[in-house]
């Protein structure tokens, strides 16, 4: 039996779906769902990592991703043109290309179209810079949140007249995540049909008018807003009560005297060309604690995180762990090496093999950088599985088949199967419903309190910083603009 869900009677439909199903050789995804989204307002779709809500919204377009089977009883969208907004903008990002290009060739597509709309004015509704300078550089030149707020202006050139976005804030400092709900809210007021699936609760209340909670591909709930202070179903009040991990106060921990310094930074200098993005930059972490980097978008917290782990040969400065300088790049650096400082990224998803399993990629830290038997390398992968909450099952999938959240989850399982001394997370929790994030957080915790793990953390969430850090550190144009606050107290940047 299949769930109808009328979102406004009142309101003309704009796109109308019936029997929506989409499965993969041994999951389903979406079980047979009819939704009706109105015309010219925000719609909202939320639930948890796995829920269904990315295939929903691509099932709404006519398409789906790679490995996956899609149906339906009927799809009415006469007249519409969709943007889309993909929650990993490198995955329609062109490496080759120098953004400013790309820009010019959809905006003369646009015009060959008959659409009337700009390069720079583009740029502006989406909070991307115009400058020269920026629009000739590459896309894995820009931070997380610069490259989402590129696709929504890639979007915004092809003149829409429904936008799906999924998790358009994520990555986003607390400026361009308030200029990009503004432009929701604005662009809804023009008649644009918006489709909004997010986990950012606060920004469904900011500009939805109406919500349709997902779990288990099914939709369980609907209605306005109201929806969130009064949820009828458990799954709803799940969510909305974990939306906000609390602040443990008892976070602060003084310097221990004679304890060694675990990572640290002297001195780097990094850039992109002529770019400058770090200067005379210095940070140290010791065993057990967290140091969490904030700052605006593009100001150099990811440069730094990936200077560490040898992914960006720093032009100056050195790095050092347990006190010995590591080689510039992973390339010169020995297995233990390595093997001692894991990274996850933002986009999680870019990070994998697309040809190879979940399971494969999880077991080849252990067996490759630790010398762990194939017996020795399956027990870890299975432990970080389950300290991250994923099935086995759905490990032995590829990863295109993983929502955005799981897919954040196994790359965390990755990491910790490889036993990392250091432990660099960047935006790990924005992919991830407020559930789901707790339990994250809460395993990060785990790892400094009890096996020692130094922890570096990017957020623009101040929840996370405030959960987990012990040291903050803002960094404006690449350096310590506000000294270091200790005891995870957030700086007026995040506050």
């Amino acid at each position: 039996m299949t769930e109808t869900v009328q979102v406004v009677h009142a309101q003309r439909t704009a796109i109308r779906v019936r029997g929506v199903t989409a499965k993969t050789r041994d999951r389903i995804l979406v079980a047979g769902v009819d939704l009706d989204i109105p015309d010219g307002r925000v719609t909202a779709i939320i639930g948890s990592s796995g829920s269904g809500k990315t295939t929903t919204a691509l099932a709404l377009m006519g398409e789906h991703r790679p490995g996956v089977t899609l149906s339906m009883d009927h799809r009415d969208a006469a007249g519409v043109r969709f943007g889309y907004v993909p929650q990993q903008p490198s995955s329609v990002l062109n490496p080759v290309l120098r953004i400013g290009t790309v820009l010019d060739d959809i905006a003369r597509a646009a015009h060959r179209a008959g659409h009337q709309v700009s390069v720079p004015g583009a740029l502006q509704r989406a909070g991307f810079p115009s400058n020269p300078a920026m629009l000739r550089r590459y896309p894995h030149q820009l931070s997380g949140g610069q490259q989402q707020r590129l696709v929504i202006a890639h979007t915004l050139l092809t003149n829409p007249t429904c936008l799906i976005m999924d998790e358009p804030t994520t990555g986003q400092d607390p400026a361009n995540r308030a200029a990009v709900l503004d432009e929701i809210t604005r662009l809804a007021g023009q008649g644009l049909t918006v489709v909004l699936l997010t986990h950012d609760l606060d920004a469904v209340r900011q500009v939805a008018q109406q919500v349709i909670v997902m779990a288990d591909g099914r939709v369980i709930e609907t209605g306005e807003t109201g929806v969130l202070e009064a949820p009828a179903q458990e799954q709803t009040r799940a969510l909305v009560e974990a939306q906000s991990p609390a602040v443990r106060h008892n976070r602060i921990r003084h310097p221990t005297p004679g304890v060694s310094t675990r990572v640290s930074m002297d001195g780097v200098c990094a850039g992109f060309r002529s770019t400058p993005v770090l200067q005379n930059f210095s940070l140290s972490v010791e065993p057990g604690k967290c140091v969490a980097l904030v700052g605006p978008s593009g100001c150099g917290k990811t440069t730094a995180a990936r200077v560490v782990a040898g992914l960006h040969r720093p032009t100056a400065g050195r790095v050092l762990l347990d006190g010995r300088p590591l080689a510039g790049t992973t390339h010169n650096r020995t297995r233990n090496d390595i093997a001692a400082i894991a990274y996850v990224f933002q986009d999680a998803k870019a990070a994998f093999d697309p040809y190879r399993s979940v399971w494969e990629q999880i077991v080849r830290g252990p067996l490759r950088l630790r010398g762990a038997t194939n017996a020795e390398a399956a027990a870890a992968a299975h432990t970080a599985l389950e300290q991250v909450g994923l099935d086995r099952k759905i490990a032995q999938t590829r990863p295109s088949t993983l929502s955005g959240g799981e897919a954040q989850r196994a790359a965390l399982a990755r990491a910790l199967a490889a036993a990392p001394s250091v432990l660099i997370c960047d935006e790990i929790t924005t992919g991830l419903d407020p559930v789901s994030q707790r339990r994250v957080l809460d395993i990060l915790s785990e790892l400094t309190r009890t096996r020692g793990i130094s922890l570096m953390v990017i957020s623009h969430d101040a929840a996370v910083v405030q959960t987990v850090a012990d040291e903050v550190i803002d960094m404006r144009e690449g350096e310590l603009s506000a000294a270091r606050h200790s005891g995870g107290c957030v700086t007026p940047y995040i506050a």
